[in-house]
């Protein structure tokens, strides 16, 4: 208790002096921010700093219908700006996308694990973010290669089929399988199918331990000199996490092109041959580690997370299940815009990752969740209505609509603008991909004497809060 009390001064003194400096050295003409609370430099920035975004939401819905579209909060040392409009997002990251398409300064976690800003999601807008992320789109999620991984495809759901059969009386706890299923896929992407079970599940195990312990310092990366030196201990651990990951990511290398499949290159080979053209020279070994564990990752919890989202409403309205079951039978596999309807209802990040723009101490973030929530948008909002999304002419509500549209945003689950997400094509392919298969394979239901329980919980992506539990049988 001693400690924690020695920290919660010490950083108190330093945000109370930083925050004086600021007011002594603020011009008169310094820039308006949005309105917001009144916040004062020690107490308020504590008390939006103890919360996650997901504790912030409540809040934040209360502030915008009190302060407008636009709200401002001090978390930590620097503004927030969060913004519910999608008309206001609309315009900020289409047509003023390259003024908002800067990232804000990483915390010293963050630039750790992405060796100082050398992946596609942290970098700053300009030349070696353009270059990583057309290497990413040429190469790994590029159609034709998209194509090529079917049988990558084919065989995790083997894995998944074979894991969901073997559970005693067809009871299943899915997060479990659908995590380790997704992770596997993405191993086989990142580095060749040449993997067992055993190595695939010791990756898994280094990806959680580097996540989990991130997620614990960020609470304390607003003041990293400090945190340093009073969680030395804790520090030293993180650096060896990080390092078990770089022997983790040579080791998988060679245990993947192990292969003698009919394999495109994996993601990790595209990287070897990259020259960063500002710096003139290749990707060293920590950025290759880098770049190959943000594919693993950011692919990984996003589709699972969806996933689960999805057949938890098919277990829950058994109506829509058989509805979609007798689509898949007539159309052979699942019809076009049905994964959408999960990503509007449930997305797997209620906000986006933190724009900025250059030469200014203002972050500023869009609420993904409220957007796709919105009662002048959408009819009934908090509804799932996977028919809305149909494009097959059947007249639902938004029939045709495209989950990038850039003429006007309605939901945006993978952001919209220069920093969308480059891996929407493949989480879509993934989600209708083993939807079908999963309906067309089992029958699901309910646990007798429980409930779908879709409360929400924030962890890597919001998750639920109680993990769906259901009962399978198969179709044949």
């Amino acid at each position: 208790m001693e400690i924690w009390f020695l920290i919660l001064v010490t950083l108190s003194v330093a945000a109370l002096l930083r925050a004086t400096l600021n007011l002594l050295s603020s011009a008169p003409n310094k820039k308006s921010l949005p309105p917001g609370p009144l916040t004062f430099p020690v107490v308020g920035n504590f008390l939006w700093l103890r919360k996650s975004f997901s504790e912030l939401e409540p809040v934040l819905r209360s502030l915008h219908a009190r302060y407008g579209p636009m709200v401002t909060l001090h978390v930590g040392s620097r503004p927030i700006v969060f913004i519910a409009s999608p008309a206001l997002a609309h315009e900020a990251l289409v047509h003023r996308g390259v003024i908002f398409a800067d990232r804000p300064p990483p915390s010293a976690t963050i630039r750790l694990i992405s060796s100082n800003q050398h992946n596609i999601n942290t970098s700053s807008y300009g030349p070696t973010w353009r270059l990583l992320r057309r290497n990413l789109m040429a190469e790994i999620l590029h159609p034709s290669h998209l194509r090529s991984y079917s049988h990558a495809r084919a065989r995790v759901l083997n894995i998944l089929g074979a894991g969901l059969k073997s559970q005693p009386g067809g009871f299943v706890r899915v997060i479990d399988h659908f995590q380790y299923a997704m992770f596997c896929l993405l191993v086989f992407m990142c580095f060749g199918d040449g993997f067992e079970e055993k190595q695939i599940k010791q990756i898994q195990e280094v990806s959680r331990r580097v996540l989990v312990s991130q997620r614990h310092f960020n609470a304390l990366d607003f003041w990293p000199r400090l945190s340093k030196l009073i969680l030395r201990k804790q520090w030293k651990e993180f650096y060896e996490l990080c390092e078990c990951q770089a022997r983790a990511t040579e080791q998988s290398r060679e245990d993947g092109n192990e292969s003698d499949g009919d394999w495109i290159v994996p993601y990790v080979d595209t990287l070897l041959d990259l020259e960063l053209p500002e710096e003139k020279r290749k990707l060293e070994k920590a950025e290759i580690v880098s770049l190959s564990w943000e594919f693993l990752n950011a692919g990984t919890d996003t589709t699972f997370t969806a996933l689960e989202w999805i057949m938890a409403n098919l277990v829950k309205y058994p109506e829509l299940q058989d509805r979609l079951y007798n689509e898949i039978k007539s159309v052979d596999g699942l019809p076009e815009g049905r994964g959408t309807g999960g990503l509007r209802r449930h997305p797997p990040g209620h906000f986006v990752l933190p724009h900025a723009v250059k030469e200014d101490d203002v972050t500023i973030n869009f609420m993904v969740a409220e957007m796709g929530q919105n009662l002048e948008i959408w009819e009934d909002p908090m509804a799932f209505k996977p028919e809305r999304f149909l494009n097959s002419g059947g007249g639902g509500e938004d029939s045709g609509f495209n989950i990038i549209e850039v003429r006007e945003i309605k939901m945006m689950p993978f952001w919209v603008g220069r920093r969308i997400c480059p891996a929407s094509g493949l989480m879509m392919l993934h989600l209708e991909y083993f939807v079908a298969n999963l309906v067309w394979l089992f029958k699901w239901g309910t646990v007798a004497g429980e409930e779908v329980d879709m409360s929400e919980k924030q962890e890597f992506t919001m998750v639920m809060k109680n993990p769906l539990r259901a009962h399978i049988s198969s179709r044949n």
